[in-house]
């Protein structure tokens, strides 16, 4: 039938006149005629229909859900700015610690979109900044190091110091730490820890300022609010910067201390607009959005 069917739709399309072609009856080309009459007639048909304020939803088609929010999540986001909002640092901070309503003292985080593409090389972001107020949380330092660095270590108050003995209780699984500093002789040994320290972000790093010969300096840096961040894989950058129960200078101390500090580090491959959007937030409250420009401007008022 389906050959049957081409056959005739051939004919059609063949000039008149032509040798061997017989003449279409009537019948079939009004039989051919036939599926694009139905095909009319149901587009009319569906034109015809009162849709208004009827949303058609293809079976393909996939719908974005709203996530799924608490009471007190819902109650803290109506007292503030939409999250498009762009809002002065300091009234930023302020709604920001009034968000704060959980029984414990919620860490407050830092969240920009930047302008750049970490599959590049020249476009990689990873530095730390030393917040002038701390981040509020008891940092616990190990050192690998050996030699007379292991008295210095214990003088500037690191948790665990070691050198071939803390070489493998790490590989044996000790892991009670939050910050892993080395000393560049100690690096070869710590090469083999990549498959433990890797996966966890500790493996030391000279870009992040864990690879160091000043034992003392380094160990008081991370020790007082030092912290190190990195942009992640979609080109988002998320840094710890204080907690809520700091005072309202404090916060604004560190903010603008992780803005200068990633302004300062701006890869060279960087094009375009840099800082797209910036965000502030509790742990458990909505986000902010800063307004970079004045952000930056309050330097310029200091002067």
């Amino acid at each position: 039938m389906a050959a049957s069917l081409r056959q005739q739709q051939a004919s059609l399309r063949a000039p008149a006149g032509r040798a061997g072609v017989a003449p279409v009856p009537a019948a079939a080309r009004l039989s051919l005629g036939a599926p694009r009459r139905c095909v009319a007639a149901a587009a009319a048909a569906v034109d015809a229909l009162d849709l208004e304020g009827t949303i058609i939803v293809k079976p393909q088609q996939s719908v974005r859900k709203e996530k799924a929010r608490s009471k007190r999540y819902k109650a803290v986001r109506a007292k503030v700015p939409p999250r498009t909002t762009e809002l002065e640092p300091a009234e930023a901070v302020r709604l920001m610690k009034a968000t704060a309503s959980t029984k414990f003292a919620e860490s407050v985080e830092l969240h920009a979109r930047l302008g750049l593409d970490p599959k590049y090389s020249d476009q990689q972001l990873r530095a730390t900044v030393s917040l002038p107020a701390g981040t509020g949380k008891a940092l616990r330092v190990a050192v690998l190091t050996q030699g007379p660095n292991l008295e210095v270590a214990k003088e500037s108050g690191a948790d665990v110091f070691g050198g071939d003995d803390l070489v493998d209780k790490i590989n044996g699984g000790f892991m009670d730490f939050d910050k892993l500093i080395a000393t560049p002789d100690m690096m070869p040994k710590v090469a083999k820890l990549g498959r433990v320290l890797g996966p966890r972000g500790l493996m030391p790093n000279p870009k992040a300022g864990t690879v160091t010969t000043d034992v003392a300096g380094t160990v008081k840096d991370f020790k007082g609010g030092k912290v190190e961040y990195r942009l992640d894989k979609t080109g988002n950058l998320h840094v710890l910067f204080g907690r809520a129960d700091f005072k309202e200078e404090e916060l604004m101390a560190n903010l603008k201390a992780v803005q200068e500090s990633v302004d300062a580090n701006k890869p060279p491959g960087a094009k375009g607009q840099f800082w797209k959007t910036l965000s502030v937030c509790t742990t458990m409250g909505p986000s902010l959005r800063v307004s970079v420009q004045q952000l930056q401007a309050i330097k310029a008022k200091a002067e």
